[in-house]
C-alpha cells in the first residue's frame, strides 16, 4: 500500500523523545481538562463538529498551552522561538514530531489529541493531520491509508468493554491505538493488529506518548496475524461500513454487505479462552423478508453466550448520505456525488437491503450446553461506562441457566441500587393501572411488574429467600402460597435478567 502523499510519521524507535515530549505536554497542562479550561465547553464541543474557528479565537495569546493547542490540535505553524519555550524543539524535529516550515516556523507532523483515561489518566491519541475528529466537514482527507483519531465509536467501544484484569488481550483493527491503550491498563500482554501498517506505526506512537507499555503489533486482516492464538479479551472497532467497494481503509471492510462483521464475530469464539470476552461495534443489514434478529443470532459462534444491542437504525438513503458526508464527498463535483450515491443505492437494492442497524456485540466463551443469546433493540440513553454492566449481564445469565425454579425460590436476592418504582394510572384512581420499575444507572431499563413483582422487589435485601418472601406476600394478599410460588419464578427471572435484582451468593 502506498502512502506517498501522506506526511512522514515521527520515529517509533525513539521512546526517549516521546517521553520528553510527554513531559513537556503535561508540564503545560496540555490535557483534556486543561484544554476544556482554556477553550471553554462551547469551543471544545465545536471541535467535535470539525469547527475550529472558536478554538482559534480562544488561543490568540502566547501562553505555553495556547501554543501547543495551535500547534498540535489546530495544526497551525508556530514560530520556532515560541515553541522552543515549551518543547524540546531539537528533539522533536530530530524525532519527526515537528517539521520546519517557512524559515522560522515549525509545524506538527501528526495530530496529538489529549484524552482522559478511564481513571483520570492523561493520555494522548496520535492520528494523521486533520483526522482527529469527524463531523459535518468530513475527515479532511480521502487518502486510502489515513489513520483517524478519537471518535464517538472509539469511546463507545472503550466504554462497553469489560475491564477485569486479564493475561492476554487482542485489539483487532487497532487504528490509532485507542483500544490498545485502554486495554494495556488491565492486560498483561496486548496484541494489536491492523491491515494498514501506518496504523500500527501510529499505535506505537500513541502508546509511547501516553506512557503505556508497548504492544505486540502485527500487520494483517481479521484473525490472520494471530493464527490460532487465544485471548482472554478481544476488542474491535472494525471497518464496519457497508459500502460499494473498499475505498477508505479506516472504514470500508472490502467484503460484501455485512460479511466482515459476521466473519469477525463467527471466528472470535474459537480464539477466546474459557470465560473470555469478545466485544465489537458493528453494522448489519435489515434485509427484506428476513428478521434482523435472526440474522444476528446466526452470527453467534458455538460455545458462546451473546448479548447484541441494536442502538440505531437508518434507512439506506440516510446511511449512504452519512458516509458520503464522512468522506467529504458532498463537497465534490455534484455529478460525481450523484454517481457515488447511486452506487450505494444500487448495491443495497441488489441485496434487498432496506435499512442498516448499528450496535454492540458482546460474546462470552462458556462451556454451557445451551448458550444464551440475547438480541434486543435499545435506542434509549445509557450511562457509560458500561463494562461492569456487560460483565454483570453475563454473570446473571450464567446464574439463571444454572438455577431451575426450585433453586431460584431458595435463592436470596438484593434490589440493585438506584431502582425506583413508578405507579401509572388515571388521576384519582384508587389503584394504579400498572407499576413500573426503573433503573437510573447502566442501561437505564424500565419494566412493568404486577403488585406481587413490585412487592417482591421492594423486600429483596438478601436476608430472606425468594420463597419465604412469596409466602409472606401470599399471606398478605390472601392467595394460596403454592399457586403464588408456581406462577412467580418467571417474573423473578425477568427481574434478574434485566438487572433489577441480583443474586446474593
Amino acid at each position: 500500500m502506498s502512502h506517498t502523499s501522506l506526511s512522514p510519521l515521527p520515529s517509533s524507535d525513539r521512546p526517549d523523545v516521546a517521553a520528553r515530549l510527554r513531559d513537556a505536554l503535561l508540564g503545560a497542562s496540555y490535557t483534556a481538562d486543561g484544554m476544556l479550561d482554556l477553550l471553554g465547553a462551547p469551543a471544545y464541543a465545536a471541535l467535535a463538529r470539525s469547527e475550529t474557528v472558536p478554538a482559534l479565537r480562544a488561543t490568540r495569546g502566547d501562553t505555553p498551552l495556547e501554543t501547543l493547542v495551535r500547534l498540535f490540535l489546530l495544526q497551525q505553524p508556530v514560530q520556532h522561538a515560541r515553541v522552543a519555550d515549551v518543547l524540546p524543539v531539537a528533539d522533536c524535529l530530530d524525532g519527526g514530531w515537528l517539521t520546519s516550515v517557512g524559515g522560522d516556523e515549525v509545524a506538527a507532523t501528526v495530530d496529538i489529541r489529549p484524552y482522559g483515561g478511564t481513571d483520570g489518566e492523561d493520555w494522548f491519541i496520535v492520528s494523521d493531520l486533520g483526522c482527529a475528529v469527524g463531523g459535518a466537514g468530513g475527515i479532511g482527507s480521502r487518502e486510502e491509508g489515513v489513520v483517524l483519531g478519537v471518535g464517538g465509536a472509539s469511546t463507545t467501544l472503550a466504554g462497553i468493554t469489560v475491564r477485569t484484569p486479564v493475561a492476554s488481550a487482542l485489539d483487532l483493527g487497532t487504528g490509532s491505538g485507542i483500544q490498545a491503550l485502554h486495554t494495556a491498563q488491565h492486560a498483561t500482554r496486548v496484541t494489536a493488529t491492523d491491515v494498514n501498517p501506518r496504523a500500527l506505526h501510529i499505535t506505537a506512537l500513541t502508546l509511547a506518548l501516553s506512557g503505556a507499555p508497548a504492544a505486540d503489533l502485527r500487520e494483517g486482516s481479521l484473525f490472520e496475524p494471530v493464527a490460532d492464538e487465544k485471548y482472554d479479551l478481544i476488542v474491535s472497532n472494525p471497518p464496519f461500513v457497508i459500502s460499494p467497494g473498499a475505498r477508505l481503509t479506516y472504514r470500508d471492510g472490502g467484503m460484501d454487505g455485512d460479511d466482515l462483521c459476521r466473519t469477525l464475530v463467527q471466528q472470535a469464539g474459537e480464539r477466546l479462552n474459557e470465560g473470555g470476552y469478545a466485544q465489537f461495534l458493528a453494522n448489519w443489514q435489515h434485509v427484506e423478508g428476513e428478521d434482523w434478529q435472526d440474522r444476528l443470532r446466526s452470527w453467534v459462534p458455538r460455545g458462546c453466550d451473546a448479548w447484541i444491542v441494536q442502538r440505531e437504525v437508518q434507512d439506506v438513503m440516510q446511511y449512504a448520505e452519512l458516509w458520503l458526508r464522512d468522506a467529504g464527498d458532498h463537497r465534490s463535483d455534484p455529478a460525481e456525488y450523484q454517481t457515488r450515491y447511486d452506487a450505494w443505492l444500487d448495491e443495497f437494492e441488489a441485496r434487498k437491503v432496506r435499512a442498516v442497524g448499528f450496535g454492540w456485540i458482546s460474546l462470552r466463551r462458556t462451556g454451557a450446553a445451551e448458550p444464551s443469546v440475547t438480541v434486543e433493540e435499545w435506542p434509549h440513553s445509557v450511562e457509560q461506562p458500561l463494562g461492569d454492566a456487560v460483565r454483570a449481564h453475563f454473570d446473571r445469565v450464567g446464574y439463571l441457566r444454572e438455577h431451575d425454579d426450585a433453586a431460584l425460590l431458595s435463592g436470596h436476592f438484593r434490589l440493585v441500587a438506584e431502582v425506583v418504582q413508578e405507579q401509572v394510572g388515571l388521576p384519582g384512581a384508587e389503584d394504579p393501572e400498572h407499576v413500573v420499575l426503573r433503573q437510573h444507572r447502566g442501561m437505564r431499563r424500565a419494566t412493568k411488574v404486577d403488585t406481587v413483582g413490585a412487592g417482591f422487589a421492594g423486600v429483596c435485601d438478601g436476608t430472606l429467600s425468594a420463597g419465604r418472601i412469596l409466602d409472606a406476600i401470599a399471606q398478605l394478599i390472601g392467595e394460596d402460597p403454592v399457586l403464588l410460588r408456581d406462577r412467580t419464578p418467571e417474573q423473578i427471572r425477568l427481574l434478574v435478567e434485566q438487572g433489577f435484582i441480583e443474586p446474593v451468593r
